[in-house]
C-alpha cells in the first residue's frame, strides 16, 4: 500500500497479519511431503495437524472435522454441491451457485428458515454486515465473514456443516476449509491421493495452512481483548459522521445486529462505482457491494432481496474497517466522501434548475 493511502476494504480480504507471515516463512523451511513416511514428511504431517488443531480451537471446533480446501468458494462447492438445498438472494454468489435462491430475506436483511435440515444461511453478510440467527440443524452456513470478527464457536451454532476462509481474517489468500461435525459424510469433488480424509485430494497447501492457523489465533486473540467494540465505537462515529453531514443517505441492515467493522452506505442516484472510482482516486480503498466477482460491478442482489429497488441496488459502496484502522483514517475518509458527496448534489441541481428553465 503506497504512503498515504487508506485501506478501509477489509471484508474483500484483510491484510495479512505478521503472525501469519512469520508462520509462512517457518513453514517455507519444512521439506517433506505430508504424505511421506520418512522423517521429513512426517514433521510436515505434525506441523500440518498442529494447525488444523489450532484453526478448530479458533473456530470453537474442537472435535470436529477441519477439510483444508483452496478457500471458501471450493469449501462451499464441497459442502453444496448436488444437495438441493435452499437458501437466499443476500448469500455470496460462492453459495448462490448451489443453492435455490427461494427464500425470502426481510427490509433488515433477515431470513426466515421453515426447514433448516435443507438451508443454506449465512451467519454475516459481507455488504451489510447483518448477522443472522441460525436455526439448530441448520446443513450449511458460510461463517467467512463472521469468524474472526466476532466470538463465534461451531459446536454451539447446532449446524452442520460451515465455510471459512483465510484470507477474511488476516491470513493468506488460496487456503480455506470446511468444518463439519465429525464424521459427518462428505464426497470428495477433487479426488486422486485420499488427503484430508478422502475428502479433498491433493497435497496439502501447507505454508498457507500454517499462515491461516496463524492468523486465526491472532484473530481470536483479538477478540479476547475486546478489539470488536472499539472497530464497532469506530464504524458507529462514521456513520453518524455522514448521517450528519449528508441529505439522502441511508445505511442498509442498520436496523439489524451487524459486523462491528461493517457499514454499508446507499444514496439514491450515485452510482457505487463512480464513488468507488472518486474515493480510489482520493486515496481511499472501498469496494461497491461485494468484490468477489472479478472487477464486476452490478445492482447488488442482497440489497434487491432486503426490498431495495433495483435501480438503486447499484448505489452503495461497503466500508469496512479492521483492527489497524485508525479514527483519523475513517475521519479522512468522511471527509472526502462528504466532499464528493456535496459535489454530487451541486450537479444534480443544477440538472435539475436547467431542466426547468
Amino acid at each position: 500500500m503506497s504512503s498515504g493511502r487508506v485501506y478501509l476494504d477489509w471484508n474483500a480480504t484483510a491484510p495479512l497479519r505478521p503472525e501469519a507471515r512469520e508462520a509462512m516463512l517457518a513453514a517455507m523451511e519444512i521439506v517433506g511431503n505430508p504424505s511421506s513416511v520418512h522423517a521429513e514428511g512426517r514433521a510436515a504431517k505434525s506441523a500440518l495437524e498442529r494447525a488444523r488443531e489450532d484453526v478448530a480451537v479458533a473456530l470453537g471446533a474442537e472435535g470436529a472435522d477441519v477439510i483444508f480446501t483452496s478457500g471458501a468458494t471450493e469449501a462451499a462447492a464441497l459442502a453444496l454441491q448436488g444437495r438441493g438445498l435452499v437458501c437466499s438472494a443476500v448469500e455470496h454468489p460462492a453459495v448462490l451457485a448451489w443453492c435455490e435462491a427461494s427464500l425470502p430475506a426481510d427490509r433488515a436483511g433477515l431470513v426466515a428458515v421453515a426447514d433448516p435440515a435443507r438451508t443454506a444461511l449465512q451467519l454475516a453478510n459481507s455488504e451489510t454486515g447483518v448477522i443472522q440467527d441460525l436455526p439448530q440443524g441448520l446443513a450449511v452456513s458460510d461463517l467467512t465473514q463472521a469468524f474472526g470478527k466476532i466470538p463465534l464457536a461451531f459446536n454451539w451454532l447446532g449446524i452442520e456443516a460451515g465455510i471459512v476462509s483465510a484470507h477474511k481474517l488476516g491470513g493468506p489468500r488460496g487456503i480455506g476449509a470446511l468444518v463439519v461435525r465429525r464424521g459427518t459424510e462428505v464426497e470428495a469433488r477433487i479426488k486422486g491421493g485420499g488427503q484430508e480424509q478422502g475428502r479433498r485430494a491433493g497435497t496439502e497447501n501447507l505454508i498457507g495452512i500454517m499462515g491461516f492457523a496463524a492468523a486465526a489465533k491472532a484473530a481470536q486473540n483479538d477478540l479476547n481483548q475486546g478489539i470488536g467494540e472499539k472497530v464497532s465505537q469506530l464504524r458507529d462515529s462514521l456513520m453518524a459522521t455522514l448521517e450528519s453531514g449528508a441529505e439522502m443517505v441511508t445505511f442498509p441492515g442498520r436496523e439489524a445486529r451487524r459486523l462491528p467493522n461493517t457499514l454499508s452506505i446507499l444514496t439514491p442516484g450515485w452510482r457505487g462505482e463512480t464513488q468507488v472510482m472518486q474515493m480510489d482516486l482520493a486515496g481511499f480503498a472501498v469496494s461497491a457491494g461485494s468484490a468477489c466477482s472479478s472487477g464486476k460491478v452490478r445492482p447488488s442482489s442482497v440489497l434487491t432481496a432486503m426490498g431495495i429497488a433495483a435501480e438503486w441496488a447499484g448505489d452503495a459502496i461497503r466500508v469496512s474497517i479492521g483492527p489497524a484502522t485508525e479514527p483519523r483514517d475513517v475521519m479522512r475518509f468522511a471527509d472526502a466522501w462528504l466532499a464528493a458527496h456535496g459535489r454530487w448534489r451541486q450537479r444534480n441541481d443544477w440538472r435539475a434548475t436547467a431542466g426547468r428553465v
